[in-house]
């Protein structure tokens, strides 16, 4: 591993890359990781041979345009840096009170919308595009922004620094558990996350639908203990990705790819950390509701 950075230094010694081989001339299809809208989930298997081969149409390690950990590193702080500035920007201009609440919650769905399209045209282009993916870093930004100064307005005040820790909390423990290889990534944990997942949104779909046609409170998933059981379940599913995520980055970098991959595990990284902040984000308003 390449890197100057302490916290990823060594992080894939005990995992020697693989020699080049040449590419098979097929392949079986990757599974599709859920939150990345398309993005091919890491960690699927235990490669056989070199994907970044030569051959397979990516320069090698070791020919200076090899992705390294410092690159990974700098492109997801960027973009987590674009997140959180917009975020910060969007709760100090955007105010939630009486008389702007309508005209905010407006621009903060309307860049709700925005970034979900910027990251579904990232995930079908075969490179990654810095611009897309910090383009949906600032429109997510201004809707996480509203959303977090709303809950903590009208909901539970000091509860957005509480999802804050709780999300990089669990960022730490996932990178812990996974350099000390208590969690294996390989094609069997890809597989449950990835079913786990879409049961996971199949369900959110319905209660949206109940919800949206008069059933109330949906299918409960937004009260009580139900929903907090809920909102625990989308915390380990944003860790299963969050390993997938890290499987990518290691598997990129032991295996020379293009350093332009830098940013396309930056957009996964910032997502899934998205994702989860979401989920703290619910969990903790309906914990604090409740007591």
């Amino acid at each position: 591993m390449r890197t100057s950075n302490p916290i990823f230094s060594r992080w894939g010694a005990a995992r020697a890359p693989e020699p080049v081989r040449a590419p098979e001339p097929v392949r079986t299809p990757q599974p599709v990781d859920a939150t990345g809208g398309g993005r091919p989930a890491a960690g699927y298997a235990d490669y056989r041979d070199n994907p970044y081969a030569p051959g397979a149409g990516a320069p090698a390690a070791g020919t200076g345009h090899a992705v390294t950990m410092d690159d990974v590193v700098v492109r997801t702080g960027t973009t987590l840096a674009t997140v959180a500035l917009t975020a910060v920007l969007s709760w100090l201009l955007l105010p939630v009170d009486e008389a702007n609440l309508g005209r905010s919650y407006g621009l903060a769905v309307g860049a709700a919308l925005v970034a979900f399209v910027l990251s579904l045209v990232q995930s079908f282009k075969r490179t990654p595009s810095p611009a897309l993916i910090l383009g949906y870093a600032a429109f997510e930004g201004v809707f996480l922004g509203v959303l977090s100064s709303t809950v903590s307005t009208y909901l539970s005040p000091g509860v957005v620094v509480q999802a804050v820790l709780g999300t990089f909390a669990v960022f730490a423990a996932v990178l812990l558990a996974y350099r000390m290889r208590w969690i294996r990534v390989d094609r069997r944990f890809a597989g449950f996350v990835a079913s786990a997942a879409t049961g996971f949104l199949l369900l959110l779909a319905a209660d949206l639908l109940f919800s949206a046609f008069g059933a109330g409170n949906g299918l409960g998933f937004h009260s009580g203990g139900l929903g907090i059981l809920f909102g625990i379940v989308g915390i380990v599913l944003g860790a299963g990705f969050l390993a997938l995520d890290f499987r990518q980055v290691e598997d990129a970098v032991a295996y020379g790819a293009p350093r332009e991959e830098a940013w396309l595990a930056a957009f996964g990284l910032v997502t899934t950390l998205v994702w989860i902040y979401l989920e703290v984000l619910r969990v903790l308003t309906l914990f604090n509701s409740d007591n």
